[in-house]
């Protein structure tokens, strides 16, 4: 294939292979805490790390994953203590993050306009070797936590009471998604965007979760359609010079359209099948009494 002959394109499609994977393999648990979005604030703040990493004029994106992490501490310690004020402190996190990027990016020598946009929506032939490594390093870490301890992370993020009377330590556990969610993030930036990282870490979840109901049957299928959408969508920006991102995201939204209206046969059926027994049988209503069926009490 002409796809693989330009090393590039080889570095694309193991990232996208990478990334499809880890996106999904985290924001399962997310979806399960409802904060689909968080992954969304946290690319908010790994722009400022972009930005410092080219301010300081080293690699954006350890740095950005440095700062990823800080942000997904204090994320976790304002939901444990924010209250009500909760929701504006989130904000102006999300927003400071954004504007403290774009900031550092234009003071520093080596940034410009066209580098910004790379981390925002994502440019996976501009992967490097150097971000290759940090790719295999990062993802390693990701699968090894969401994989590892799925039993534990599935019982927190499920009813975050009944891991506690059972003896997890919640809030340790609630901290490790939120920092292996950061490393995702970082993971994913320079394949579908810090803007749009959010969407292949819910969409692929979103889409499996109509079709089926058990949780290692939605992680297997979730990963399937991360791996299939960020292929596909890599393969789709060579030959069509598009934005890989958006083309990215664009496939997952459609294959969670299909998902969905393959959902309501597949819920009858199930139904069907419930009402019916395991070997198809049906229930018979007893007929009417006779004789035999009454009791006398002996005097």
């Amino acid at each position: 294939m002409e796809i693989l002959d330009y090393a590039f394109m080889q570095r694309a499609l193991i990232a996208a292979l990478i990334v499809g994977v880890t996106a999904p393999a985290i924001g399962i648990y997310l979806v399960q805490r409802r904060q689909a979005l968080m992954g969304d604030g946290i690319g908010h703040v790994a722009l400022t790390g972009v930005g410092l990493g080219f301010l300081l004029n080293t690699s954006p994106v350890w740095v950005a994953t440095a700062v990823a992490i800080a942000g997904s501490v204090v994320m976790e310690l304002i939901r444990w203590y924010g209250k009500t004020r909760g929701d504006l402190a989130l904000a102006m996190l999300f927003y400071g993050g954004m504007a403290g990027g774009v900031m550092l990016m234009n003071l520093s020598d080596a940034g410009s306009n066209a580098n910004l946009g790379t981390y925002l929506f994502g440019s996976i032939t501009t992967v490097s070797p150097q971000d290759m490594t940090t790719i295999y390093v990062l993802a390693a870490l990701v699968l090894a936590i969401t994989i590892g301890l799925r039993r534990q992370l599935f019982a927190v993020c499920q009813d975050e009471e009944f891991a506690r009377v059972t003896g997890l330590p919640v809030r340790l556990l609630n901290l490790l998604v939120a920092v292996t969610a950061a490393v995702t993030v970082t993971v994913a930036m320079r394949v579908v965007g810090l803007l749009l990282v959010s969407a292949l870490m819910v969409i692929p979840v979103a889409a499996a979760q109509q079709i089926s109901r058990s949780f290692a049957v939605t992680f297997a299928v979730a990963v399937a359609i991360g791996v299939a959408v960020t292929l596909t969508g890599t393969a789709t920006s060579y030959y069509v010079d598009v934005p890989s991102g958006a083309t990215i995201v664009l496939f997952a939204i459609g294959l969670f359209v299909i998902f969905t209206a393959l959902a309501a046969p597949l819920a009858k059926k199930r139904a069907r099948a419930a009402a019916e027994g395991p070997e198809g049988c049906t229930l018979e209503v007893p007929g009417g009494r006779t004789a035999a069926d009454d009791v006398s009490v002996a005097g």
